[in-house]
């Protein structure tokens, strides 16, 4: 799929600009009608790296400059000056092909908000038959489930009795079993569905592109990292793209699509002269088109790792530390694709609030049978499990911008985590809920102790700072190039930007309003919406 003649630098009705998560569904779909001509680019290269396939192989694909943009945030404030490496899928199939593979829609009040902030059409019984048209449910079709689909959805092929055990402690505290997290109320606990298919990863690029591949419409050059949206006037017109080491130029009749996600796609707008005018003049880019919200509205989920030690039950920890255990492994993946090695980086969650007073849950747990003092250090050599717990609606907001015209300069990337209050409140609320969890009487056996932050932290201002010190992003950014009708949107509700002419966005950077759960499954959702959009179906 590398480029080696100008052929690409033709004419195509729709040009895609990013091969991830979204890029893939809509390469899929516009492709079916044979007359439709696209041009499919990817900055990345190809996902056959085995660590890609292999579930667990996330450890090995995120900061790998192989499948990684390898980014990094700006020094954070509420972090206490620290600055967190920013995972970004670069390569078929982008996040979906590095990520933890939970299947989560959300909450149905996510969307019915988006819908109350002005964007007619993107209510919850708006988008879940974009769920279900894609989806094909390990338990079958049913009203709230689809079968058949591009995407597959699992059970995971593994259980640990320590996880076991703090489900039942959590409903000692009064979160209870659920069964569905994906029914538009996810209140409770449950072990996490995954995109997998026999134990193996299953990314957009397997369950979309690779169909669509085989059509003669479809055109996909990987290592093709966009420059610019060529414009005349007001009109998109094409795009230039750097392959091979050379700048190349390929022109759309219909639509150029944005599908880079929430940190690319408002820097391949900035690049191409619209944003800011503050911005570009300084960079001395051109402008096209005014409008200072791009880059702005950057959410994401913050999540903040308490860790205990156990006794007496396996943990991930030590297996991994034990040729005995790396064989046994190995042994169990290598015949029957299960065992830790097909696990997600998260089996277990728990949805619930950090405040009585809230409508839906506010608080999601990610609980995991491995532990590290930080993210990308060894695992610890005791058992140990992570307890991490994350504010699913932040009212922290940042930014993204270009500082270059350079394209290979990565962009700033500000979150301002923890930079509201309530936010504060419940980074403080949700260590305190958890501890009540690991208190219960069903973990009694296990002796769980607190690792971090530690019992001796108690008080709230204590308890604060030690979240700016174990908090991380759990890979969620949207929100950049915001949807809706006031003067901080990019696009409309049919995802055009404002102002300008045959020029979507369609990723995770076009959500007003940050999901509360998982936010891979939304971006199919958005792309399957988005296809039938351009194609003219609604």
């Amino acid at each position: 799929m590398e480029a080696r003649d100008a052929t690409i630098e033709g004419r195509y009705d729709y040009i895609i600009v990013g091969a991830g998560t979204a890029g893939c569904v809509l390469a899929n779909r516009l492709t079916e009608d044979p007359g439709t001509r696209v041009l499919l680019l990817e900055a990345g290269g190809n996902d056959n790296y085995h660590w890609v396939h292999i579930p667990v192989g996330y450890l090995y694909c995120i900061g790998n400059p192989r499948t990684d943009w390898m980014m990094k945030t700006a020094a954070e404030p509420g972090l206490n000056g620290r600055s967190l490496s920013y995972p970004r899928g670069k390569l078929l199939g982008g996040c979906s092909s590095i990520n933890g593979m939970i299947y989560m829609r959300g909450q149905a009040a996510d969307y019915d908000r988006w819908r109350q902030m002005g964007n007619a059409g993107w209510g919850w019984d708006d988008v879940l038959p974009y769920f279900l048209k894609s989806e094909d449910h390990h338990g079958g079709k049913s009203g709230l489930h689809g079968g058949g689909g591009e995407w597959k959805v699992s059970r995971q092929r593994l259980t640990w009795d320590i996880l076991k055990a703090v489900q039942a402690g959590a409903a000692e505290f009064g979160i209870m079993p659920r069964e569905d997290f994906n029914d538009g109320n996810n209140e409770g606990t449950g072990f996490f569905e995954v995109n997998q298919r026999g134990g193996v990863r299953w990314n957009t690029a397997k369950g979309f592109l690779r169909p669509a591949m085989k059509r003669p419409n479809l055109r996909v050059v990987t290592h093709a990292e966009t420059e610019r949206v060529l414009f005349d006037g007001k009109r998109a017109i094409g795009v230039e793209f750097r392959t091979s080491g050379l700048l190349r130029k390929a022109i759309a009749d219909a639509e150029v699509l944005l599908a880079a996600g929430a940190i690319n796609s408002p820097r391949v707008l900035e690049q191409s002269g619209v944003g800011s005018p503050s911005i570009l003049a300084g960079l001395g880019i051109e402008l096209v088109h005014e409008n200072a919200a791009v880059g702005e509205n950057l959410q994401d989920h913050l999540q903040i790792r308490t860790v205990y030690k156990v006794h007496g039950v396996k943990t991930l920890n030590t297996l991994v530390h034990s040729p005995a255990g790396k064989a046994w492994m190995a042994l169990q993946y290598a015949f029957s694709r299960s065992g830790p090695l097909s696990m997600a980086p998260s089996q277990f969650g728990m949805f619930t609030k950090s405040d009585p007073a809230m409508e839906t849950p506010d608080i999601e747990y990610h609980v995991q049978p491995l532990s590290t003092d930080k993210l990308g250090d060894p695992l610890h050599r005791f058992p140990a499990i992570t307890v991490s717990v994350c504010n699913l609606r932040p009212d922290s907001v940042g930014s993204t911008h270009i500082v270059s015209r350079d394209i290979s300069e990565q962009p700033e990337i500000r979150l301002n985590y923890l930079s509201a209050e309530r936010d504060r409140q419940v980074a403080v609320a949700s260590i305190r809920q958890a501890r009540g969890v690991m208190e219960a009487r069903a973990l009694e056996k296990y002796q769980p102790e607190e690792l971090l932050p530690g019992p001796a932290v108690e008080s709230d201002e204590d308890l604060l700072r030690e979240a700016g010190n174990l908090g991380t992003t759990i890979f969620h950014p949207v929100g950049t190039c915001k949807m809706g009708r006031d003067d901080r949107a990019v696009v409309d509700t049919d995802l055009r930007v404002h102002g300008l002419d045959r020029l979507r966005v369609v990723d995770a950077s076009i959500m007003p309003k940050i999901v509360s759960g998982n936010t891979a499954s939304p971006v199919v959702m958005i792309a399957e919406k988005a296809a039938d959009m351009i194609r003219g179906a609604l």
